[in-house]
């Protein structure tokens, strides 16, 4: 990982990674009673140049889709990532014969650049002033930009050279990625994950009308809870950023957690190393017994602590 690149980002300056994205417009006349039927947060509330966390479930409550959606004018932006864009974009177009709206997949149009860092130094609302056809989303770990391939860089120029953001790797993402408690489809979460399992419970409107999956969300919302939850551990070993970058091993080996009664509490999804932290982290769903903040659970042997997420704000 690279620690001179980690440490700037994590001492108030700014990164930027490139991968590809998902990026789908919706627009017509029906376009919110559509969207509103398919989404799990209330798209009426959206005005123009708001955006909103939101998912797309399945007839089960199961996950399709974890969006953000921008109101830009009289269409829709929804943003997501590339392993749930082809399975979304089918989902909408499907029913595009049977009302007055539109959807087109922009995704191959645009080049992605997510950046990290202080959110008031690095969210530009009118980079589309500046780049033609750029488009910006707030994230809570800094923004994200897509910009037509012809002006990927001069928008890399932009950011890098002139505002000084450092280039982010694979695996210095990575790590940002789970400090930031980011879930990353296939791999924290996928179709067989409900929806609120995740946590996120800005993205889900609880007062809005019906939509696909609504009746086992809500159903979970007001006669119990979710049997598991995505949230943090950390790990108490005492290991340095040194024996990690040499290729130390991970602590937490095994996927499986057992709380002190040797009882199943769950499974780990992402691990890292933390430099800032100093100590390994981990992404894990965790059983509803066993969520409140500080339980000691084990995996492999190690001691693992439930940590609220973020990890690091």
């Amino acid at each position: 990982m690279d620690i001179e690149a980690y440490d700037q980002i994590r001492s108030g300056g700014a990164g930027i990674y490139e991968q590809r994205r998902g990026l789908i417009a919706v627009w017509g006349k029906e376009a919110v009673q559509f969207l509103d039927g398919m989404i799990t947060n209330d798209m009426k509330t959206l005005r123009d140049g708001e955006q909103m966390y939101a998912a797309f479930p399945n007839a089960q409550g199961r996950l399709v889709a974890v969006v953000r959606v921008l109101c830009e004018g009289d269409r829709f932006l929804i943003e997501t990532e590339e392993a749930t864009r082809e399975k979304l974009y089918q989902n909408l177009f499907r029913f595009t014969f049977a009302g007055d709206f539109f959807v087109e997949d922009l995704s191959e149009q645009y080049a992605y650049f997510e950046v990290f860092g202080p959110i008031d130094d690095v969210f530009e609302t009118n980079v589309g002033a500046k780049f033609e056809g750029a488009i910006a989303f707030q994230a809570k770990h800094g923004a994200a930009y897509f910009v037509p391939n012809h002006l990927s860089a001069e928008l890399r120029s932009f950011l890098v050279d002139e505002n000084g953001c450092v280039a982010i790797d694979d695996e210095l993402h990575e790590t940002l990625r789970i400090e930031s408690g980011i879930a990353k489809y296939g791999v924290d979460m996928d179709e067989t994950t409900i929806v609120p399992e995740l946590g996120i419970d800005e993205m889900i409107s609880y007062t809005k009308g019906c939509y696909i999956g609504q009746e086992i969300i809500a159903r979970i919302h007001f006669r119990g809870h979710v049997a598991k939850r995505l949230t943090g551990l950390t790990c108490d070993a005492d290991l340095d950023r040194d024996a990690f970058d040499a290729g130390g091993t991970p602590a937490f080996q095994s996927a499986e957690l057992l709380a002190a009664e040797g009882k199943s509490a769950g499974k780990i999804t992402s691990v890292t190393y933390s430099p800032k932290l100093e100590k390994y982290i981990a992404l894990a769903f965790v059983r509803y017994d066993f969520l409140a903040e500080g339980t000691e659970l084990k995996s492999d042997g190690q001691k693992a602590t439930v940590t609220n997420l973020p990890f690091v704000s």
